[in-house]
């Protein structure tokens, strides 16, 4: 095996910016609405959001490179896996055996947390775990599944997640600063389905660029962009959401011109390339601001 770049592959490193910047928002709503935060579980929260990724990440590349879909796909910078698994197929044993054991991690820290704070935390964490070893194989063959439970699992579970662990209890602030990462971490998958509709279709995966259509599915972006952003706004407009939060929207600025790109493009993919990384960047960089404003209210 060549170490290590067949070991942290398939953990797709670069990708790993998102789940620190999911925590630090669940971070910015425990400290908003109660003060003083436990720093040490905080932490132990960001090692178990990046175990989860990692392991959704791992089981991803593995289970694509047994179905054959990496030999079909034309990797871009954002889509179509590593590429490790295929260039050297004895390093697939231990893609499976890093998803499994980050798995076990996060699994480890959901059951230390449901200790500490109790089991209303367990529906989450139950719901959690499913989604990372369900996607390849199974969620990504129902469109509306394949559609949210990106944002399901980077917004709504783990923005909540952190927030209770942190807080003891659920808040409505919690739930509404979680629809950012929801919608955007929905988009940035959805629009990296794009490139793969061709490829995908060979091992019967049915996300909307399938079976709707690209121009079609770039109506759904749209949408959930504007998703996004509303929940910032209604958050504030209900008072859930302090004023500061609003620093969030600073995020259209990439946002407006990455719609319009992704609609006029979503038929030429070449074209399409620039919006897609700069849908990477504004999924990442709207929640840290989110969260800055909450902070900086606290």
């Amino acid at each position: 095996m060549r170490m290590p770049r067949d070991l942290v592959g398939p953990m797709r490193l670069p990708f790993l910016v998102l789940p620190p910047a999911c925590v630090l928002l669940g971070v910015g709503t425990a400290a908003w609405t109660h003060g003083e935060i436990n720093v040490l579980h905080a932490l132990i929260v960001f090692v178990g959001s990046l175990a989860a990724h990692i392991s959704v990440n791992a089981l991803n590349e593995y289970f694509d490179f047994r179905s054959g879909l990496d030999f079909r796909t034309q990797p871009t910078p954002f889509s179509g896996g590593s590429g490790t698994l295929p260039a050297n197929p004895e390093a697939a044993r231990s893609a499976l055996l890093t998803g499994l054991v980050t798995l076990g991690l996060t699994t480890v820290i959901g059951i230390y947390f449901l200790v500490v704070q109790g089991l209303a935390l367990l529906p989450l964490g139950l719901l959690g775990l499913m989604v990372i070893f369900t996607y390849t194989i199974w969620l990504t063959r129902y469109p509306l599944l394949c559609l949210i439970a990106p944002g399901l699992g980077f917004g709504t579970l783990m923005v909540m997640g952190t927030d209770f662990v942190l807080t003891g209890s659920y808040s409505w602030a919690a739930f509404v600063a979680s629809l950012v990462p929801f919608f955007l971490v929905s988009n940035l998958l959805l629009l990296n389905q794009f490139p793969d509709v061709e490829a995908d279709q060979t091992v019967d995966r049915r996300h909307y660029p399938i079976t709707i259509g690209r121009k079609a599915s770039s109506v759904i972006y749209v949408a959930f962009l504007l998703g996004a952003y509303l929940s910032i706004v209604v958050g504030w407009a209900l008072g859930l959401l302090p004023a500061a939060a609003l620093l969030g929207l600073v995020g259209l600025v990439i946002a407006a011109p990455t719609a319009v790109g992704a609609y006029r493009y979503a038929q030429n993919l070449e074209r399409l390339g620039p919006y897609m990384g700069f849908n990477v960047i504004l999924t990442v960089l709207t929640p840290i601001l989110t969260a800055v404003g909450l902070l900086l209210a606290a």
